[in-house]
């Protein structure tokens, strides 16, 4: 199974490659940091992955995981319609090759490979089977796990101002004497 683990602020943490069946407690990330994995409760009796490992959320979807070099082959699909509607298709060379990039198109669609993922920390999990259970993306459930956005050491919001936390937008009451 091949992790791509985040931390509770949904921080990048990196990649780690881990046997499933040995459970490990630890893995160092491909950036060098070490991360406990908690696996009470987060396999079914089938052997099939249904809690997160990293945060121990009950609350996973999956999604399709597209190759990296899908946004190259839909720009050339899209350059490819607008030479058809042109009308320069009538050459064979183009005409070839808008077959080849409909069949790379295919065959992404058709071969790219499922994962699942945490709502709470977006930690990813491929190459792996998938139960039954898991359902696409909703937008009900990814609501009841907001983006924690605070800064854990000071605890005002991150990006943001200290004028504009949740403490300084009170109104001021000011007396005029």
């Amino acid at each position: 199974m091949r992790l791509e683990l985040h931390d509770l602020h949904r921080r990048w943490l990196g990649r780690a490659v881990l046997n499933a069946d040995e459970r490990p407690t630890r893995t160092t990330t491909t950036t060098g940091r070490d991360v406990y994995l908690n696996w009470d409760r987060a396999v079914d009796d089938a052997g099939r992955l249904r809690r997160c490992v990293v945060c121990g959320a009950d609350d996973l979807f999956h999604e399709k995981a597209f190759p990296q070099i899908t946004p190259l082959v839909v720009i050339i699909a899209f350059a490819g319609a607008i030479v058809g509607i042109f009308g320069l298709v009538t050459n064979i060379p183009v005409l070839l090759g808008m077959v080849v990039v409909l069949l790379l198109d295919l065959g992404i669609l058709l071969f790219s490979r499922r994962r699942l993922v945490c709502y709470r920390c977006r930690s990813s999990y491929h190459d792996l089977p998938i139960a039954r259970y898991h359902r696409p993306w909703d937008r009900q459930t990814a609501e009841r796990y907001p983006a924690r956005d605070r800064n854990p050491s000071t605890g005002e919001a991150a990006g943001r101002p200290a004028e504009t936390s949740r403490q300084s937008a009170r109104p001021e009451i000011r007396h005029s004497s």
